[in-house]
């Protein structure tokens, strides 16, 4: 075995890094602008600045520019590290990072334009698609080329939840993604009816499970005990956290097209497992819960455990909420109102930008060698985008649950009490202001996370030392 120093390449670490802060932030305030567009329609400016143009530019923006920067950077920091090697190539983490940059770019600009394929979670079109082809090979490349030249024998789980990504949403893109064009900027899908309702949410459903929860999942496995400095709790349970989530995840599509034309029988199956997801997700979070335990003398002064803790707590959260909004019986008043919104920012606000944020805090640090600037901003970080979460999706529930019993009450005759749907909108306006100050609190921590970022850039160099955050802990 050579002795040459490795080198981990971390300046594609940092790249990747300042992408998931700069698109994090665009992303996020384009959330805040249309939850108040939601609330004052005049906010609306047609035709590029609208709440139908705007909302995919958000959703699109968090879940695959900033989420999948920051999960990017991990893997591109935890892979070498844990295998023990260096990255496979240097020049393909290069290309993969700049057609990255402008497949983000093309599609800020063609879903304002008004280009897209009305797809949730795939608008862009067939162009943008193939371009995204391009560098998700690239990467895959990348990544099992590391692992394939890899020093270590073991494959920590960490790098089971990641890998899963690149094989889940190469099927998954290519499959829901198959179209016949009939311009440079329109196509059709080669599915109909029924059937591509099933093949998008199929898609969908597994896009929340291989971007926003497998390898959020690889971050907490990596990031938990390397803050810590402690052991997983156990890695049997980790692994039998890993293959239950791939055998259940994959076939609760359908609990989204309940009461829809979709055979009885396939909902009542998405139904099913979407329940039976409850055993895996509830093993890994307990796994979590377990390890934070080791270190609880920390969770008082350490911002970025306690970022790690709300995000294990929001996972538990949605992944036991989403299974019991798949029942007949509560779906019927959650189904496409705000009670969903409230669930899917949960886990977006809750469990993923807490784990990112957490990864940031850890990264900076070690990246630019040097000390965080301020565990004080950190610590006032984490409460603003607490409080912000909390009146986000507290909100959101009374919405919802308010919205769909309206919609369904009846006087006496059989007839609809609220018939005017714009009579129910106006009911709905307080919350939906108050789920708009939320996000705006939410944002308004994230700069605060952004000032503390570039402080700590700014003091770049010199040197990298970890701080024991442990109360009675005085620091050397």
């Amino acid at each position: 075995m050579s002795t040459k120093p490795l080198d981990y390449d971390n300046q594609i670490v940092r790249w990747w890094v300042i992408s998931g802060i700069v698109w994090g932030i665009a992303a996020m305030l384009v959330g805040v602008i249309i939850a108040f567009q939601m609330v004052y329609p005049n906010l609306n400016f047609p035709p590029y600045l609208t709440f139908g143009r705007l909302r995919p530019v958000h959703t699109n923006g968090i879940i695959f520019g900033f989420t999948l920067s920051i999960i990017t950077a991990s893997m591109y920091y935890a892979f070498p590290r844990l295998l023990k090697t260096e990255i496979f190539s240097k020049t393909l983490s290069r290309i993969h990072f700049w057609l990255y940059q402008l497949t983000i770019v093309l599609a800020v600009v063609t879903l304002l334009g008004g280009i897209t394929q009305s797809k949730e979670y795939h608008e862009l079109e067939w162009p943008i698609d193939l371009l995204i082809v391009v560098w998700w090979v690239i990467f895959a490349i990348n990544i099992f080329g590391t692992i394939w030249k890899r020093q270590e024998k073991r494959l920590y789980v960490a790098i089971w939840f990641f890998s899963s990504m690149l094989i889940g949403v190469a099927m998954l893109y290519i499959v829901n993604g198959l179209v016949m064009p009939v311009s440079f900027w329109k196509s059709y899908s080669i599915y109909a009816g029924i059937t591509d309702a099933n093949i998008q949410w199929w898609y969908g459903h597994n896009a929340v499970a291989f971007v926003l929860t497998y390898p959020i999942l690889g971050m907490m496995y990596f990031y938990l005990p390397k803050h810590t400095r402690l052991p997983i709790f156990s890695h049997r349970v980790s692994i039998v956290h890993f293959w239950g989530l791939i055998f259940v995840y994959m076939w609760a599509g359908p609990h989204h097209l309940l009461y829809s034309a979709v055979p009885n029988w396939l909902q009542t199956l998405g139904m099913l497992f979407s329940l039976m997801l409850i055993a895996p997700s509830w093993g890994g979070m307990l796994n979590g819960f377990m390890t934070l335990t080791q270190a609880k003398e920390k969770l008082r002064t350490d911002a970025t455990l306690k970022f790690m803790l709300v995000a294990i707590t929001f996972y538990g959260m949605s992944t036991f909420e989403g299974p019991m909004m798949s029942i007949r019986s509560v779906n019927v008043i959650a189904h496409n109102t705000d009670w969903v919104i409230g669930h899917v920012h949960s886990g977006g606000l809750g469990w993923v930008a807490g784990m990112c944020f957490a990864a940031i805090y850890y990264l900076v640090p070690r990246l630019w060698n040097t000390k965080l600037y301020s565990e004080k901003l950190a610590e006032l970080h984490f409460w603003v985008a607490t409080i912000g979460i909390l009146l986000y999706i507290v909100s959101m529930w009374v919405s919802g649950v308010t919205e769909g019993l309206m919609w369904r009450a009846v006087d006496e005759t059989g007839a609809l009490m609220y018939p005017n749907w714009v009579e129910i909108v106006q009911q709905l306006a307080p919350y939906r202001l108050i789920r708009a100050i939320g996000g705006t609190l939410f944002l308004s921590g994230v700069l605060i996370m952004v000032y503390n970022v570039a402080m700590t850039i700014k003091n770049a160099g010199a040197g990298f030392e970890y701080v024991d955050l442990r109360e009675g802990v005085k620091v050397a």
